[in-house]
């Protein structure tokens, strides 16, 4: 099953080498797209851990095994991030048009390596914490608010009748997390919902991402500017007192890196957790209703995790991994989705077993975990918790091996996901949405005005116009 390779130690992915250079494999190809796991198990089978990978014409390593990401992933000396250690782009030999290259060209937290890290990724830290401490007044009231925003998407969807069809990816799974960073970024009222609209069409790559990005990026720094002169409670003001040596752009690309990572890998965790409770049998509904949810969502990043490819890494020095010595400056890319396959992981996980289902790496590992993973999950589990509340049932409308699947570089989740619902025949009551930040004498004014204004944004009349169809 191995390669007359198997045991070829490799230096470089430029030449330099000593013994034969295996061909860079073509990684972002349709069977990729159709399905990362087929590809990852015939290039572990060709390779080992370590694979060397054509990434759309620049060549890479790709980490596939559990115990190598690992390694990668928790030594920030051996393995940083920062594109100033990539030897070949330092080199110029990274194409100037690279499709991938305006992703990783800028600067915030998840690319950013050096020196300038550590205290930004502090001030990070610093600046979430009230939103992810569970006994905080203020991530009590965005806890409250996600509810309120799950439930209005929920009583949207129900425009088009008790029972129906709906899309939960378009109509609640993608704009629920967007909605939520808004609220967390401290947009006033529904005004951040066109860069909500924005931060969709960047994700999307479609043909008018760039014109989006643009746009988005001004707003941002707008916001910035307003939060440096009047500072609220959220997060873009709580940054700039953690770090004040930010300036207004370099605050506006952290934000632009929460709004985008946070909801897209959100709303693909959420997506995955209704297939696994719809088409799961009873055990899973019932692990949901002894409040596992937690627990239902750990197992499914396991086998599906939103960030399947993380972004890369370089290495310091030459350095033996897997069959391969990577050469000082060679990008890696570990894949989580790949990682969790691995036999080494995989098999023990796949019956009873004392491992637990928190080791996977969908939030990575080491110093430079994902520092917003508790207000993530939060986010996904609120979300799915309302939609079992609110449906009494759900099934999709599509076999599950027919869901189509968007896939990138970095991302993998459910273009759609179309499902048969049935409303809960009466609906529980929520507590009204506080306003952010609070203010007690205008609570039931400043809640009527947002919604109002909401009723009149671009992403409320996009939802609104999603109502009913397919039925």
């Amino acid at each position: 099953m191995e390669s007359n390779g198997a045991d070829a130690e490799i230096v470089g992915l430029h030449g330099g080498a000593r013994g034969a250079m295996p061909a860079a494999e073509p990684l972002l190809t349709r069977d990729y797209e159709r399905d990362p796991q087929i590809v990852y198990e015939r290039l572990r089978r060709a390779h080992g851990p370590v694979v060397p990978v054509d990434m759309l014409g620049v060549p890479a390593w790709l980490v596939l095994g559990y115990r190598e990401s690992l390694q990668v992933l928790q030594d920030d000396a051996r393995w940083p991030k920062g594109l100033e250690n990539w030897r070949a782009r330092t080199e110029g030999r990274v194409p100037a048009d690279w499709p991938l290259g305006p992703s990783l060209e800028v600067n915030h937290i998840l690319i950013q390596g050096g020196a300038g890290y550590r205290p930004l990724r502090a001030a990070w830290d610093v600046a979430l914490r009230p939103f992810q401490d569970p006994r905080d007044p203020r991530a009590k009231r965005l806890k409250a608010a996600t509810a309120a925003y799950a439930d209005e998407l929920i009583s949207l969807i129900a425009q088009g009748g008790a029972t129906g069809v709906a899309d939960l990816s378009a109509q609640f799974s993608r704009p629920l997390p967007l909605m939520v960073a808004s609220r967390l970024l401290g947009f006033p009222g529904s005004q951040g919902d066109d860069a909500l609209m924005d931060m969709w069409r960047v994700l999307d790559a479609g043909p008018d991402a760039e014109s989006a990005l643009h746009r988005l990026l001004e707003t941002l720094v707008k916001l910035g500017e307003a939060k440096a002169k009047e500072p609220g409670e959220d997060f873009p003001s709580y940054l700039l007192a953690a770090h004040p040596g930010l300036s207004v752009d370099e605050l506006a690309r952290e934000l632009f890196m929460l709004l985008g990572m946070t909801s897209d890998h959100v709303g693909i965790l959420m997506a995955n957790t209704v297939v696994e409770v719809v088409t799961g049998d009873g055990g899973v509904r019932a692990s949901l209703s002894s409040g596992m949810l937690r627990e239902t969502m750990n197992r499914v990043v396991m086998r599906k995790p939103p960030l399947v490819n993380f972004v890369p890494r370089y290495a310091a020095e030459d350095t033996r991994l897997g069959r391969y010595t990577i050469r000082a400056g060679d990008p890696v890319w570990v894949s989580s989705a790949a990682a969790h396959a691995d036999p080494v992981f995989a098999c023990p996980m796949s019956s009873d077993t004392a491992i637990s289902s928190r080791a996977h790496l969908s939030w990575g590992a080491g110093p430079r975990q994902c520092p917003a993973r508790e207000l993530a999950s939060t986010v996904a589990a609120v979300g799915v918790d309302r939609l079992t509340e609110r449906f009494s049932g759900l099934e999709l409308a599509l076999p599950v091996d027919q869901l189509p699947w968007r896939s990138s570089p970095f991302m993998r989740g459910l273009r759609s996901l179309p499902v048969r619902y049935e409303l809960a025949s009466t609906a529980p009551a929520l507590p009204p949405r506080p306003t952010y930040p609070p203010t007690p004498v205008a609570d039931a004014t400043a809640v009527a005005e947002e919604q109002d204004g909401r009723q009149r944004s671009s992403l409320w009349r996009y939802l609104t116009g999603l109502i009913g169809k397919g039925r």
